[in-house]
């Protein structure tokens, strides 16, 4: 009883923060986006559930930002975008799509996601996973859609940010076609990679996310007022999230426990920096 009970109290927190955010911001609109993102993966919960699968969980999530985007891109500013609006909503929507169907096909492929094995099996903790990633769609959007309802200003600041996007983009698809491409060799299924951009980086898929979103947040940054200068929370959010909750932390545990007696992985560990450098 009390796992049920405090599955749906960190529902209620995760909602109420994002929505608060929004509020914060002075913008209906993005407060709305944010709502509608919840709305959106509560929708798609009820036939996740009820199949008990979470093969479309993060296709979800994925479909949930280009939702927003397209709601704030459409909504704001009298209906009417400038260029800038329109250069960042299809950077971003272009970002979501690739991953949403990478991860998509992905675990089609595998037949399930680990994760999920005992939490599909729970109403409440399901249920908490899909609130949760909404929480994530929302923050992680947050500084975009404040930046697109005021209309996003093309200049010096701007164009580095879309720089670093595509930078980040770029690094994240290289980096998942090579890890894709070895494990399609037979010989490599219980081995670890350390080739191509990671033999820099041990996870240099998510090193590309973390860039992407800071660029995100630099192209918004010139269109924020300074009461919503907060929202560039966002990339730190995305950070947190991907290093210490759902990505690096599970997969640090995880080839522990396949390689963690090796000496080469012992090795590799050593010598190469989780994201790059000192980070």
């Amino acid at each position: 009883m009390n796992n049920i009970l405090s599955n749906y109290i960190i529902s209620f927190v995760a909602v109420l923060i994002s929505v608060s955010l929004g509020l914060l911001t002075g913008i209906d609109e993005v407060r709305n986006g944010i709502i509608l993102s919840f709305i959106f993966h509560w929708l798609l919960f009820i036939p996740a559930f009820i199949f008990k699968t979470e093969k479309f969980y993060d296709l979800t999530g994925s479909l949930s930002y280009i939702t927003i985007i397209l709601y704030v891109l459409i909504s704001s500013n009298d209906g009417t975008s400038n260029f800038g609006n329109i250069i960042l909503s299809a950077l971003i929507i272009i970002w979501t799509l690739r991953l949403g169907t990478f991860l998509f096909l992905r675990i089609k492929k595998a037949g399930e996601d680990k994760r999920f094995r005992e939490i599909k099996k729970s109403f409440s903790w399901f249920f908490m996973a899909f609130t949760v990633s909404g929480m994530w769609v929302s923050i992680c959007a947050l500084c975009a859609l404040t930046g697109i309802s005021n209309g996003i200003e093309l200049n010096t600041i701007t164009h580095t940010g879309i720089i670093l996007f595509v930078i980040g983009f770029s690094i994240e698809i290289v980096a998942d076609t090579q890890k894709t491409n070895f494990r399609k060799i037979e010989d490599n299924k219980d081995k670890f990679i350390t080739t191509g951009l990671w033999k820099f980086s041990r996870h240099p898929n998510y090193l590309g996310e973390i860039i992407l979103w800071i660029g995100v947040a630099i192209t918004s940054y010139s269109s924020l007022e300074i009461n919503q200068l907060f929202t560039l929370i966002s990339p730190i959010f995305t950070y947190l999230l991907l290093v210490y909750v759902s990505g690096i932390n599970l997969l640090e545990k995880s080839g522990e426990n396949k390689w963690g007696n090796l000496k080469e992985y012992k090795e590799y560990k050593r010598r190469t920096p989780r994201l790059f450098w000192f980070i």
